[in-house]
């Protein structure tokens, strides 16, 4: 397990540098931050002045080593449109996103399972068809679209609601639900599915056999072994939520990590938007390694 433990850290390391050095590269090949950051009517010496006391000048090779050794001392650099440490504005929005996605994740799973259980255990059933008509609806349906259809619903006509902002539990119910929706429906199809497939194996006849009750055999048996493609699911969605909803984050004005990326994108705010990828591609990292430790948790027989 330690050696297996070290060789994904190892892979994992591997992965961050590219990760970096390809982010790196492919913003400063978009054009000239110089120009767009200083104010408009700005004279080519004053562009000029800036571009070199920002190191902009310098070859793209000297500007990631120098990246590249701040990052390995902790430091991500600084914010070219708001002049701060870019950990620090990434921490004043961390708590908001984290806040978002565990909450949309929370009920998701809920729901998910709940759907995809009952829909297993009745297929056929006028349960199986709600079950799955909700679970096609939820892929279907488009977060912005489901996101303007609450506020409509909700915030102008029957005043329920805040149709934006944070800070309260009203503001965090509708951008919960719009960005769980979807995340929902694919966990209720697959533990179907999954929960389908296990039932019918040998190990779940023998305690049939034993005279176990139904839920028994399910919640016991059968859900444990049907869960490890669920883990694998949950963890991935679990990543790209807390690397930021960009559309749930903008339509609802929420302050997290994706509504901050989409301004650093637009204001080609180099370090920023740097430090925000390579703090995706760590959660990432992280959370297909606790994933593949799960794995021999839940199912003993796995062996890596």
């Amino acid at each position: 397990m330690l050696r297996y433990i070290l060789q994904r850290l190892g892979q994992s390391v591997l992965v961050m540098f590219g990760v970096s050095l390809l982010i790196f590269y492919s913003l400063h090949l978009t054009g000239d931050p110089a120009a767009v950051m200083m104010p408009p009517g700005s004279s080519q010496q004053e562009i000029d002045n800036f571009r070199h006391s920002m190191g902009f000048d310098r070859s793209l090779t000297w500007q990631y080593w120098h990246y590249l050794t701040g990052v390995l001392q902790g430091d991500l650099g600084e914010s070219l449109r708001y002049s701060q440490p870019v950990t620090e504005l990434i921490g004043q929005r961390v708590p908001a996103t984290l806040l978002l996605a565990i909450t949309a994740l929370l009920w998701s799973t809920v729901a998910g399972l709940l759907l995809g259980i009952v829909s297993a255990l009745y297929q056929n059933s006028l349960w199986d068809l709600v079950s799955r008509l909700l679970a096609f609806s939820g892929q279907a349906v488009p977060v912005f679209w489901l996101g303007l259809l609450l506020i409509i619903a909700f915030s102008l006509n029957l005043r329920w609601l805040p149709s934006g902002g944070y800070g309260s539990a009203a503001q965090l119910v509708m951008p919960a639900i719009s960005l769980g929706a979807y995340y929902m429906s694919a966990i209720a199809r697959l533990i179907r599915a999954s929960l389908i497939d296990v039932l019918q194996q040998d190990y779940i006849r023998t305690a049939r056999a034993k005279g176990l009750s139904r839920w028994r055999i399910v919640v016991r048996h059968g859900l444990r072994n049907a869960l490890i493609p669920v883990i694998t699911v949950q963890g991935m969605y679990f990543a790209s939520l807390l690397g930021g909803a960009l559309v749930t984050e903008i339509i609802f004005a929420w302050p997290g990590i994706g509504r901050l990326a989409v301004q650093a994108i637009q204001n080609r705010d180099f370090p920023l938007v740097q430090a925000i990828v390579l703090l995706a591609a760590l959660v990432f990292v992280g959370i297909n390694l606790i994933i593949d430790l799960l794995y021999v948790v839940l199912n003993p027989r796995i062996r890596l």
